[in-house]
């Protein structure tokens, strides 16, 4: 076994999420519900990795995310990629890039918002530049780093 060899195994079909940071792999794994999933799940964590130190890798078989499954990872690791697979080869690269808007995605700190005491989705609009989300019902701002998962 050469000492280039790769740590994971190829996959013939499917998506390679790469440069994860280490802290965010598992949070990347549950919010694609890749626990659930009957694909092949392959998770790689604490990896060296030249630009971030150390990194997550996962590789999901004969998957293809959609981009509403791409734009909710935007909110915990916004400078991943995600490596599409055909025939062993890398055909497409994807970088996730954070929507205008977050449905359904992240809670609202205010405990009297609407959707905090209602079956609704939440609705937060993106301010990229200063990295904040504002809710759709109350308007109250929450940093994008610290936003809460639903």
């Amino acid at each position: 076994m050469s000492k280039k060899e790769r740590l994971v195994a190829a996959i013939e079909n499917g998506t390679v999420i790469d440069h994860i940071p280490s802290e965010k792999t598992f949070q990347v794994v549950s919010l694609l519900g890749l626990a659930e999933s009957d694909n092949v799940v392959t998770i790689g964590n604490n990896y060296r990795s030249k630009r971030m130190g150390k990194k997550g890798i996962i590789k999901v078989e004969n998957k293809f995310f959609s981009d509403e499954e791409i734009s909710r990872l935007s909110v915990v690791a916004p400078n991943i990629v995600l490596n599409i697979i055909k025939g062993y080869e890398v055909v497409e690269k994807k970088q996730v890039i954070t929507p205008d808007k977050l449905k359904g995605i992240v809670k609202c700190t205010n405990p009297k918002c609407v959707t905090n005491n209602e079956p609704m989705d939440t609705v937060f609009l993106v301010d990229k530049k200063e990295g904040v989300l504002v809710c759709h019902y109350c308007e109250k701002e929450q940093d994008i780093n610290k936003a809460q998962l639903l």
